[in-house]
């Protein structure tokens, strides 16, 4: 339990101990081993429960250590007491609270008989519990006021001895506690993570509770005990050890909420002892005072005392303990702190909840972590529960509504939700508390979008504006109780539609909706309600509703619908319920049944009111998406019928986008299943799409003569929005029998068309270009038809190829869309059609047109400032920046998919990977998906495009160099560059995994600057050397056997050259040579020294004239003869190897000691000394 420490402690503990037992009972000492807590806590698992004749564990210990006086006396004195259990006050708390109380009853028993030796037991349990490895010794004290004791009370380092002393007052006895140095720096039982942590925590505060309750009745009032608890847990909560102050802090406060529990018995047992003495007091008006009055009075006396002393007691622990801690720089204290004091305040409230305490809670509102911030709030919600606490909250709440009112913005979650919760107990128990001001800026969080926050605001706004409603008229209790609640429903609806328009926060309702679902659930489920009260006509009771409320009101019906189909997922909120429990299904499976039942009958009427209004009609089209088609009340074909004959009126009446589309999705919704109801809307459907085709080609007959488009302006309105509908219905159906592909493919040739109909023209054919690849399992019966599909897809191809060039930038965005769509659903369907039958037979795009998209892509994604590379917009709004970002970002993700379907090859991809730190910001994240997905394909190929990106960039740039032009778009500087295979470089996670890569990067890179070069006086180096530092970007990624590869490798295409290292024209070879060198061994660096080069040829080149001087001199290096690159060996001449052994580290030749030159083709090994199971790369 707590160990012996070192001779230094043990000698001191010794010298205190031999001047103890010169007076009797003048000290004790407490010495825990680990062995001993061993043995102890083996017997517990064993449920050996022996029972042993001993005082307390103090005493029991000193027995095993013979010599001590006070040994005897503990003898003479086991016979006389009773059995205890041979367990520690430490391990008690490991046995549950029933035995925690038998343990504790044992050990009041020994303390009545031996308090000194039972004292120290319970001493030493709070010093294991701080986790302290140590020995604690005491000595006794005569007097609190000697400055003898004052001047010993340390806490002081030995750092001889690697100990820590404290040494404290715990009267009677001067404590010593000696423990390890590094102590702090160890996990301590409260900070333990997993359920240990949090089960002692549990425990150790039982155990202090159970510690007073068992004594509130016998010792806790001996003047002794508690003074000596409280000055020792007072003591080690100032200790600077962060074991000590947080395990005795806890312990304090749990003291003293216990101290609470017995103040308040004690005040219910003077409260009744009050009546009691009442009731005698009558009985005896007129007599004299009876012995049982005299007694009830003294027993009042005597509880009044003890709640005095035990009020002392706690004022003690809280100026002692609570003001020096609730600022601690520890959070987990401070939260302690303020947790406990709620909860005094609210069990005491006579003591603790006045102005004096309550400042500390308002103080700590403002601390930096959110977890004492919490504490805070939560405490101030048990106080505002209550009622009868109101009155003393007075002067709190005026002074901190502030600041509450802030902290619903607090940047954590649940601050926020439970501080939005504690206004909501605020304005429901205190009415003037929160101005109109104040309302006004909590109800702005119903549009939050964290759903927990948003919610306990719409509970506000339900609270303050709809529950009141309903008392419209005089006349209400005339009126039967149908009505009532009708008319109670419409004032809070209109209450609703008067708050969203007068607030002026947000367009979007289904926010709304979603923050009053919780709470207001009821009234917004009211469907009859909601219809009801938009089919009402204006009448002499009231003026109904405005054009507006019942645009709003239909938005809000849509948003009910919608919430009770589908749930609270909201895009942009968070902090909804993910799944639902069985109960919820089913009454979301009701509310689905509820609504299909009344709103399919009501639904055309409301169609039919609002057919003027094209946004009303858009929204009430939504609806029957949400229809249940299984459910009884859905085969009401009368009603369905109606409805579709409504739809087909409205589709006559509006062309708009959102009107067609919602249609379509209806349509959708309604033909689905083999039901009555699905037949009848298919019927409707084919009948429309049957109307508008043959409408079309009356049309396009008139306005297409040869290849030109001549049509007026009302006759290219009727197309216009004709093929709105078809591509609109087009896009959720499969309209391929009516063969729209031959209809329309014309008007992409034809010249003079406008760019509008061109647009949906692109559109209409892209969806029939896909439905047909997708149905071609079921409609590709013979090879002819195959066939047929591909001329389809090829003449799709060039038409769209054509509308690249259009002058119109919104054709040419729509022509590469669809280009690029059609391209991947074919590359689709020919992974997965099944063999055993007709599929999509294959198509390569042209050459021209797959340059023609990389093109398109550089010109109009990758455009814009290079400083910020945010967008083109430069002038515009904000909005429109934002717009022209998404379109971009759609048109890189279109071409994207063609590199990773394999439609083009990932060679094509180079050029959008250079682009990857210049516009990260807009475009990081679907390049690097695009890294990654083609490195799931082909990792070689993949490593292949990113060098050949690094390339292109480098050659650019030095012709840009060469130039001495202005610089052009597309050229990067050499330190963007860099920075780009830096970040290149970092998608390499695993560097086994990408081994082969890598090796293949840095081959690839060599070969690039070294191969076809010849050394000649003009041209000393390679013209891409310079590429080599770029290169160097990735040789952290090599395994240690792969850089002597690679190294080898380098020292291959360098052996012919003359390299003078010191020159800085071979400055990037040095530094790419350091970062392969960098994890090699110093014997490895050592044979790059060669011993297979011939001597220096006086005649062979003005290189070979300079000498070697040392390390001072550059280093001069020969070309390997004709034989060497043919595998016979050659040395260096002694005088030569001589000169070579003072050489600079950075100056060693680069052909490593021969080991025989590799032909072309086989496998390069890194060294002799390399592990068996190194797998080799294949260079």
């Amino acid at each position: 339990m707590i160990p012996e420490s070192t001779a230094a402690a043990e000698s001191r503990s010794s010298e205190q101990t031999k001047k103890s037992h010169d007076e009797a009972n003048s000290s004790g000492a407490v010495n825990h081993s680990e062995d001993e807590s061993g043995n102890e806590n083996q017997q517990k698992n064993v449920r050996r429960r022996k029972r042993a004749h001993k005082g307390s564990e103090n005493v029991k210990r000193k027995r095993a250590r013979a010599g001590c006086s006070r040994v005897g006396r503990a003898r003479g004195r086991r016979g006389k007491r009773r059995h205890v259990e041979n367990v520690t006050l430490f391990e008690v708390i490991t046995m549950g609270r029933s035995a925690m109380r038998a343990v504790i009853d044992d050990w009041i028993q020994a303390y009545v008989t031996d308090r000194d030796s039972s004292l120290l037991d319970l001493i030493s349990f709070f010093i294991h519990c701080c986790g302290c490895k140590g020995v604690v010794t005491a000595e006794m004290c005569q007097s609190k006021e000697d400055s003898d004791v004052m001047s010993k009370m340390v806490e002081e380092l030995d750092e001889v001895a690697s100990m820590q002393y404290k040494k404290f007052l715990a009267f009677p006895w001067i404590l010593t506690v000696t423990w390890p140095m590094d102590t702090d720096s160890v996990e301590y039982p409260l900070t333990q993570s997993g359920p240990y942590g949090r089960w002692f925590h549990s425990e150790f505060c039982d155990f202090v509770s159970v510690l007073v309750a068992q004594c509130q009745h016998s010792v806790l009032f001996d003047s002794y005990l508690m003074n000596t608890l409280i000055s020792l847990l007072t003591e080690l909560s100032n200790s600077y050890i962060r074991a000590f102050r947080h395990t005795c802090t806890l312990a304090a406060v749990k003291l003293l909420s216990a101290l609470v529990g017995v103040a308040l018995s004690l005040s219910v047992g003077i409260e009744n002892s009050q009546k009691l003495c009442k009731v005698q007091k009558t009985k005896t008006t007129r007599q004299k005072v009876t012995p049982q009055l005299e007694r009830v009075q003294k027993k009042i006396a005597e509880l009044q005392g003890k709640r005095v002393e035990i009020e002392s007691m706690m004022d003690i622990v809280f100026k002692g303990v609570f003001l020096k801690r609730y600022r601690d720089v520890l959070p987990e204290i401070r939260s302690i702190c303020v947790e406990e004091l709620g909860l005094w305040m609210k069990l005491y409230s006579s003591e603790f909840l006045n102005d004096t305490y309550l400042k500390y809670m308002g103080w700590m509102m403002y601390d930096k972590i959110p977890d004492v911030r919490l504490k805070c709030v939560l405490g101030l919600q048990r106080l505002f529960e209550d009622p009868l606490l109101l009155p003393k909250l007075d002067l709190f709440t005026s002074r901190f509504k502030g600041r509450l009112i802030s902290m619903t913005l607090d940047r954590d979650n649940e601050v926020s939700v439970q501080t939005m919760k504690l206004l909501l107990l605020i304005s429901r128990t205190c009415d003037d508390v929160l101005s109109p001001g104040d309302y006004k800026q909590l109800l702005q969080l119903v549009y939050s979008s964290q759903r927990p926050l948003a919610a306990a605001a719409g509970e506000l706004l339900y609270l303050r504006l709809l529950s009141s409603g309903g008392h419209t008229s005089d006349s209400q209790d005339e009126i039967n109780e149908e009505e009532a609640h009708r008319l109670q429903t419409s004032a809070r609806l209109k209450s609703l539609l008067q708050y969203h328009q007068e607030s002026e926060l947000h367009k979007h309702v289904v926010y709304l909706v979603d923050s009053l679902w919780d709470c207001g659930g009821a009234l917004l489920k009211d469907w009859a309600a909601l219809t009801s009260l938009l089919l009402q006509e204006p009448s002499s009771h009231g003026p109904g509703l405005t054009l507006a409320e019942q645009a709003l009101l239909v938005e809000i019906l849509v948003a009910s619908v919608r919430q009770a189909s589908e749930g609270p997922a909201l895009a942009g909120r968070s902090g909804a319920k993910k799944a639902m429990n069985a109960r919820e299904k089913k009454l979301q499976i009701d509310d689905c049944t509820k609504l299909t039942q009344h709103l399919l009958t009501v639904l055309p009427k409301l169609l039919n009111k609002f057919s003027s209004s094209a946004d009303v009609v858009a929204s009430l089209l939504r609806i029957p998406q949400f229809f249940i088609p299984e459910c009884p009340e859905a085969e009401n074909t009368q009603a369905l019928s109606s409805l579709v004959a409504e739809l087909g009126a409205v589709l006559d009446f509006h062309s708009g986008p959102a009107v067609v589309e919602a249609a379509a999705r209806t349509y959708l919704s309604l033909c689905g299943g083999e039901t009555s109801c699905g037949s009848v809307a298919r019927d409707a459907r084919d009948s429309l799409v049957q109307t508008w085709v043959d409408k079309l080609t009356a049309l396009l007959e008139d306005s297409l003569q040869g290849d030109c488009f001549s049509a007026d302006e009302e006759k290219t309105e009727d197309i216009l929005s004709t093929l709105r509908k078809l591509r609109a219905f087009h896009n959720c159906h499969d309209l391929a029998r009516w063969s729209l592909f031959q209809l329309l493919s014309p008007l992409l040739s034809a010249g003079g068309a406008p760019p509008e109909v061109l647009m949906e023209v692109l559109q209409c054919l892209c969806f029939f270009m896909i439905w047909s690849l997708n149905g071609s399992s079921g409609t590709l019966t013979s090879r002819e038809k195959a066939v047929a599909q591909r001329l389809q897809l090829r003449l799709f191809c060039e038409r769209s190829h054509h509308c690249l060039s259009h002058s119109d930038h919104s054709v040419r965005h729509q022509a590469f869309l669809g280009v690029c769509d059609v391209l991947v659903a074919h590359s689709y369907q020919t992974h997965v059609w099944d063999p055993t039958s007709f599929g999509p037979l294959l198509h390569t795009p042209s050459p021209k047109l797959q340059r023609a998209l990389s093109t398109f892509v550089c010109m109009h994604v990758f455009v814009g400032s290079d400083c910020d590379s945010q967008s083109r917009v430069s002038g515009g709004s904000e909005v429109e920046r934002l717009e022209d970002l998404h379109r971009r970002r759609n048109l890189l993700a279109a071409f994207c998919k063609l590199i990773v379907h394999g439609v083009l090859e990932m060679s094509t991809a180079a050029e959008v990977f250079m682009y990857y730190t210049k516009y990260y910001n807009d475009f990081g994240d679907i390049i690097k998906e695009t890294m990654c997905r083609a490195r799931q394909t082909d990792k070689i190929e993949s490593s292949r495009t990113l060098v050949l990106c690094l390339q292109q960039l480098f050659v650019r740039l030095k012709k840009e160099q060469q130039s001495g032009g202005r610089a052009q778009a597309g050229v990067q500087t050499f330190t963007s560059i860099k920075e780009l295979a830096r970040r290149f470089a970092l998608t390499f996670g695993d560097p086994v995994k990408f081994r082969e890569c890598v090796v293949v990067m840095h081959r690839t890179g060599i070969e690039f600057v070294f191969q076809e070069f010849i050394q000649i006086p003009e041209t000393p180096t390679p013209p891409l050397l310079s590429y080599l530092t770029i290169l160097s970007e990735f040789s952290s990624k090599l395994l240690k056997p792969d850089k002597k590869t690679v190294f080898m490798y380098l020292q291959k295409h360098t052996a012919e050259l003359f390299i003078n290292l010191r020159d800085e024209c071979w400055q990037p070879l040095v530094y790419y040579r350091a970062s392969l060198l960098t994890a090699a061994e110093g014997e490895d660096a050592v044979s790059g020294v060669s011993s297979d080069r011939k001597p220096c040829l006086p005649n062979r080149s003005p290189f070979s004239k300079q000498k070697l001087e040392g390390s001072k001199s550059p280093c001069q290096f020969s070309p390997v003869d004709s034989k060497v690159c043919k595998g016979h060996r050659s040395t260096f001449s002694p005088s030569h190897q001589e000169k070579t052994t003072d050489v600079d580290p950075l100056s060693i030749p680069l052909e490593p000691a021969a080991r025989g030159v590799y032909p072309e083709g086989s496998v390069l090994s890194s060294s002799n000394e390399a592990e068996d199971d190194t797998v080799e790369i294949e260079l």
